[in-house]
């Protein structure tokens, strides 16, 4: 295979570019909607091929508990289980050790679980996180991390990230399928000096891409983008730079601007099925169950040429909502992936054709202009 990754053309810090699998290429920027248990909740696959989606993600932890990663590699991997054929991504579990903090306890070896489903011991070490990925079949997996809370002090995450590096370290070793991509994750919570240094001992490392973990985990936005402000430039240039779990249509904007190529959120999916579509224009969002919908014939969106957008207006869909008809998250899941992917798109051809900066100003601007309204 050549080059996995190709940046095509810069503007600023933001690239576009390619990054090719064995089931095959997506374009970056790109998002991944989230599929945890080989599925994204009330979206079906060909639905996600209809709104654009080029890559999608899956949960390690999640498929080892059910169905059992040794049950799909028998059905013939991830793929064919989910009827999904072109690149998939999988978590290692590694959020999963911050997630489930209450259930598990860390060690230099790995993890110890009591399982959220049946409460089984379960141990999950870097080893056997890429052994289930691999029998998974994904194209990309993660590396086994630990992803500190973002209050933890500094020596405590210090040590933390030391570990997370002999993780890495292992994980790599452990690797048996040359088509397997692997990426390492960066830690070191907000401290710009264990960032630093997290960059600098994965770049030593043959990764075939570079993720910043540890960010949207309950640090306040501004720590956020304090960090993105120089981090992403410490990662390897020609490596793809993925920002994992994050997060709204404005922190994509931001940290495409600070040089990241790809993204996974929960938020579009998890959003509709709470009521919130994000549009366009003047207000980035809107709160579907509000009663001010209930008598308006108009789209959500009325730039979206999503289905929903399509064949229904909001006082139909607030109606869903307040009978609890599942069509209601359904259509709004399918509206909030449309208006991420379509933000993807714009990204990528302001990118191309030199006006990004113009964009990122521009989205800037409404989104602060929004959160003053808010206030």
């Amino acid at each position: 295979m050549d080059k996995k990754f190709q940046i095509h053309c810069e503007d600023g810090l933001a690239r576009a570019g390619e990054f090719t699998t064995e089931h095959g290429t997506f374009s970056t920027p790109n998002f991944m909607p989230v599929g945890t248990k080989a599925t994204v909740k009330g979206v079906d696959v060909e639905r996600l091929k209809e709104v654009g989606t080029e890559i999608t993600l899956v949960n390690t932890y999640h498929l080892w508990q059910r169905p059992g990663h040794e049950l799909i590699r028998d059905l013939g991997g991830v793929h064919s289980f989910c009827n999904w054929h072109g690149p998939i991504l999988s978590d290692s579990g590694g959020f999963q050790v911050f997630s489930l903090q209450e259930i598990r306890e860390v060690t230099e070896q790995g993890v110890h679980f009591r399982s959220h489903v049946d409460g089984r011991k379960l141990f999950l070490t870097p080893e056997l996180s890429i052994e289930i990925q691999e029998a998974l079949g994904v194209d990309i997996a993660m590396v086994l991390d630990e992803c500190p809370p973002g209050d933890w002090p500094h020596d405590k995450t210090a040590e933390s990230l030391e570990m997370t590096h002999r993780w890495a370290s292992r994980s790599l070793d452990s690797r048996e399928k040359s088509t397997t991509n692997i990426f390492g994750i960066t830690q070191g919570g907000c401290y710009q000096d264990l960032r630093t240094q997290s960059a600098e001992y994965l770049s030593t490392l043959p990764f075939d891409g570079m993720a910043i973990g540890g960010l949207s985990v309950g640090e306040p936005k501004e720590k956020m983008y304090e960090v993105l402000s120089y981090h992403p430039a410490q990662l390897p240039k020609d490596k793809i730079r993925y920002l994992m779990g994050v997060g709204t249509p404005q922190d994509i904007v931001e940290a495409v601007y600070r040089g990241v190529d790809l993204f996974d959120c929960v938020m579009p999916t998890r959003s509709g099925r709470f009521g919130r579509a994000f549009v366009g224009g003047e207000k980035p969002y809107i709160n579907i169950r509000n009663a001010v919908h209930g008598r308006d014939l108009e789209p959500l969106d009325p730039e979206c040429g999503c289905l929903c957008c399509r064949n229904y207006s909001r006082a139909y869909i607030h109606h869903l909502f307040r009978v609890e008809e599942m069509l209601g998250p359904q259509l709004l899941s399918i509206h909030n992936l449309v208006h991420y992917l379509d933000l993807i798109k714009s990204i990528q051809r302001a990118i191309r054709e030199g006006r990004y900066e113009e964009m990122y100003k521009q989205e800037m601007d409404r989104w602060a202009t929004a959160d003053e309204k808010a206030a």
